[in-house]
């Protein structure tokens, strides 16, 4: 089995990042995981490829727009658990990066501005996973952080 994870962001440039270093990089050249960045501005329609809209119902900022995030995360047909890296999330552990090291596909959703439609989460049953107690400019960093633990645990990686 290879481990595989689609990483839905605006920033696709940031993967592998620190993952093609070390242990995960030669376990990347194996073929042991792999991963598809998919960018998620290449699914908008306009001429601008706007992908950001004031939330529903009002509020302050701007969030991800729902349809666009659905057609990049519908373009994978193997999608796995679906998880979205959150300050507002539940704090990932060790427990929680042992069971997702197993499954054979993940989808990670990294949010930018204010973050993402709740509508959309709750449509796709996204679970939201926090890395700490702290805000990031957006969830690439922290979808490299659970990507690490995960990888570490696979059979061949150590």
């Amino acid at each position: 089995m290879v481990w595989h994870v689609n990483i839905l962001t605006l920033f696709p440039d940031m993967f592998p990042g620190s993952l093609g270093q070390s242990l995960s990089g030669r376990a990347l050249e194996k073929k042991i995981w792999s991963y598809n960045a998919i960018n998620i501005r290449d699914f908008a329609e306009d001429s601008r490829k706007t992908v950001d809209d004031t939330p529903f119902g009002g509020g302050a900022g701007m969030v991800m727009r729902p349809d666009i995030i659905e057609r990049a995360l519908l373009s994978s047909s193997q999608t796995g658990p679906r998880i979205y890296m959150s300050p507002r999330g539940k704090p990932l552990t060790q427990e929680r990066v042992q069971s997702l090291s197993q499954e054979e596909h993940l989808t990670l959703l990294c949010g930018r501005y204010e973050g993402v439609d709740q509508r959309l989460l709750d449509a796709h049953q996204f679970e939201e996973l926090s890395i700490g107690d702290y805000i990031l400019s957006g969830g690439e960093p922290a979808a490299i952080i659970l990507m690490d633990a995960c990888i570490r645990l696979i059979p061949n990686v150590m």
